[in-house]
């Protein structure tokens, strides 16, 4: 006897499964039905009856098969340590809830909190430039020292994708796929190991295609409407005019989401859609994090400098530096050339930089003081 609790998840597996349905249509359809086990139990006639119409989901067999599906879904989620996230749950990403066509059930393998956080998706030609993917590194790393709590989302694909799963991995921030294809597999298999890299790190695998679902092209196009619906603002990095990236853009457009775009030289044509995307005001341009924190109004953390100052190590020679003005607090740079044995070019070039970093601070009559910071 199947338990209550697995019993309503595999219903909810099943209603997720049906032709055309969105969670739009899901909860006007409830409303009037009651729940999505009395959807599998209730007669045929008495469906039709309740919503107002003769529908062919209704159908005894066509019902029967999708529970059939759905038991075996379930099988392969419990044996796999796949988390199931319906559209009422809790966990469910809530940027997406909020899109008409938002699936009702997404699988995810990771243990990644997509809610509490801000969250940038990256997309881009899968041809990219030395130029795309150095700006997505800067992004990255950018994002992960101002902001700090940023998820990145992209489609494990060639390309800008991968490069941003990379970066995200590289400067400490969690970074969620989201595939074309049920969890059974990962594509391209090049990426394997990134995808493992990313679930063990505080990230996670997300789709809402089922293991026994078969891979075709359009569930490429149709996996970026959660691509664009999880995050708050859309980056296209590099681009043609025609492309997956440009889909994922008009889609975030229609969401009411941020879209940004890299500009690029006129004669490249994977910046040929980025450019487009700008000229038409369907993106605003994007030079650096500071254009995307601005545009999300998000706030920078600031106890990170001030944390890297408290545990910064001077260089040798910056010590030396230090230990001369406080030998020497009254010695002019002139003094403390010749003190220190090193040329005033040099020696005025440590000091701005030493400057810069809080260690010291220019005091009137040519002077230098250590900093209190």
């Amino acid at each position: 006897m199947m338990h209550a609790d697995r019993g309503i998840l595999r219903d909810r597996m099943a209603f997720a499964m049906v032709k055309g349905m969105r969670r739009v249509n899901a909860d006007s359809m409830l409303g009037l039905i009651g729940s999505e086990t009395l959807f599998f139990e209730v007669p045929e006639r008495e469906l039709a009856a309740r919503v107002g119409r003769m529908l062919p989901v209704f159908s005894d067999s066509y019902r029967s098969q999708l529970r059939m599906k759905a038991a075996r879904e379930l099988d392969f989620v419990e044996d796999n340590n796949i988390r199931c996230l319906y559209f009422k749950d809790d966990g469910y990403p809530a940027r997406l809830r909020e899109c008409d066509d938002a699936p009702l059930m997404v699988y995810t393998v990771g243990d990644c909190e997509v809610n509490d956080t801000h969250v940038v998706s990256v997309v881009g030609t899968r041809h990219a430039t030395p130029y795309g993917v150095d700006f997505v590194n800067r992004l990255v790393e950018d994002l992960a020292q101002r902001i700090g709590d940023v998820l990145i989302v992209s489609g494990l694909a060639y390309g800008i994708d991968v490069a941003a799963h990379r970066a995200a991995l590289k400067y400490g921030l969690p970074t969620a796929a989201v595939l074309a294809h049920g969890l059974n597999t990962i594509y391209p298999a090049a990426h394997r190991q990134v995808a493992a890299e990313m679930a063990r790190n505080g990230g996670m695998l997300l789709t809402d295609y089922t293991s026994a679902d078969v891979v075709h092209r359009g569930n490429f196009l149709a996996r970026n409407r959660i691509v664009a619906g999880m995050s708050d603002c859309t980056v296209v990095v590099e681009s043609a005019r025609k492309g997956g990236a440009m889909v994922t853009a008009s889609i975030a457009g229609g969401y009411s989401r941020e879209v940004m775009a890299v500009p690029g030289r006129t004669s490249d044509p994977y910046s040929e859609g980025c450019n487009h995307l700008i000229a038409t005001n369907q993106a605003t341009m994007i030079r650096d994090a500071s254009d995307l924190i601005a545009a999300c109004r998000w706030v920078e953390r600031e106890q990170e400098a001030v944390q890297g100052q408290l545990f910064y190590q001077p260089t040798e020679k910056e010590q030396a530096v230090l230990d001369y003005i406080v030998s020497n607090p009254e010695s002019t740079v002139n003094g403390m050339s010749v003190g220190l044995g090193m040329p005033s070019g040099s020696l005025m070039s440590l000091l701005i930089d030493m400057e810069f970093k809080d260690l010291i601070i220019a005091v009137p009559g040519g002077r230098y003081a250590l900093s209190n910071k």
